[in-house]
């Protein structure tokens, strides 16, 4: 009886045959079916393995049919009839199995079967940390839809909007690959994290090495591809030049446990970034104030303790015109 729970897709072949041959056996009994269908409802691949065998035995039982296979059969068994040490095959004729064993091995080694998708989102204010199934971990920021669907030779995510960051369990021969608007991010086992606002990606590698592909505006649209080294980043977006340089580890660092770390950032930006995390909208009274340097850190679920620095240390005024806004005054 096979029990193998592994998720090796050679392994759910074995599997798959193993019980496509016992469903048609005369002697398969009750108890053999009942463990079947616990081993075809235990994992969303088994049921997708065992599918894809019938499928390959039934065409080996077209070709069977094919006359062509039918003249080698005849020639095969009229040579196996002189021949006193060859054995009369009694189920399969030679050429029926050569064609099985060839459909059989060249069908699992083309046959990459993708799991389920999964859809993962976090509400404002919220973050979530994803362990996934091959061993990888993924940080959700506030506000941020990720999707994932995994096959036997790569695992694809699509950051659809938001922010995440990604340590990738290292599968050399799986690469890791995150879709964010058009851009690219490829990995085998590293750290980076990927930022989408509107047309707008960023690209910030923590530790490791990945490649950064998307279209370059400069470059007429045409695809463009940059290997980041530790500390890098790049930033690109629909009809925006690309922006190479280094990133702020503090600051990158930060958000994945709850910080917003500014280093004289316009108050916009500021308010612009605290906002994400808030349902109460902080809004600048005054254009005077949009580039006014702010430098500290600010805990993103703290938003008041944030409005009470910008009053002691910025001389603003806030006033609380509605449940879900404030506006930012200078002091007159």
């Amino acid at each position: 009886m096979v029990r193998n729970n592994s998720k090796a897709d050679g392994d759910r072949g074995d599997q798959a045959e193993y019980w496509y041959q016992r469903m048609h056996a005369a002697d398969c009994s009750a108890a053999e079916r009942a463990e079947f269908e616990r081993w075809r409802t235990e994992h969303p691949q088994h049921a997708a393995a065992y599918a894809h065998t019938g499928h390959l035995y039934h065409r080996a039982a077209e070709l069977r049919l094919d006359p062509r296979w039918q003249a080698v059969g005849k020639a095969t068994r009229q040579r196996a009839a002189r021949a006193a040490r060859v054995r009369r095959v009694v189920r399969w004729s030679l050429p029926m199995a050569a064609v099985l064993v060839l459909a059989l091995g060249l069908g699992w080694r083309l046959w990459d079967p993708a799991e389920p998708e999964l859809r993962y989102a976090t509400t404002i204010g919220e973050r979530r940390t994803l362990d996934l199934d091959d061993g990888s971990r993924v940080v959700l920021d506030t506000d941020s839809t990720l999707t994932v669907r995994f096959s036997r030779k790569q695992r694809n995510l699509v950051l659809e909007h938001g922010q995440a960051q990604f340590s990738v369990a290292k599968q050399p021969q799986r690469p890791f690959v995150v879709q964010a608007g058009e851009g690219r991010v490829v990995a085998t086992g590293t750290q980076f994290q990927v930022r989408k606002r509107d047309d707008s990606v960023r690209v910030t590698l923590m530790e490791g090495v990945v490649t950064v592909s998307a279209p370059d505006a400069i470059a007429g649209g045409a695809d463009r591809a940059v290997t980041l080294a530790a500390g890098e980043q790049v930033s690109f977006g629909e009809g925006k030049p690309w922006n190479r340089g280094t990133a702020d580890m503090a600051v990158a660092e930060g958000w994945t446990r709850g910080e917003q770390i500014f280093d004289r950032r316009p108050l916009r930006e500021v308010v612009e970034e605290m906002n994400r995390y808030s349902q109460v909208k902080l809004r600048l009274a005054d254009p005077s104030l949009n580039e006014l340097p702010v430098s500290g850190a600010f805990y993103d679920n703290d938003q008041e303790s944030m409005i009470r620095a910008l009053e002691l240390g910025w001389s603003l005024r806030a006033e609380r015109v509605s449940p879900t806004a404030v506006v930012l005054h200078p002091h007159r």
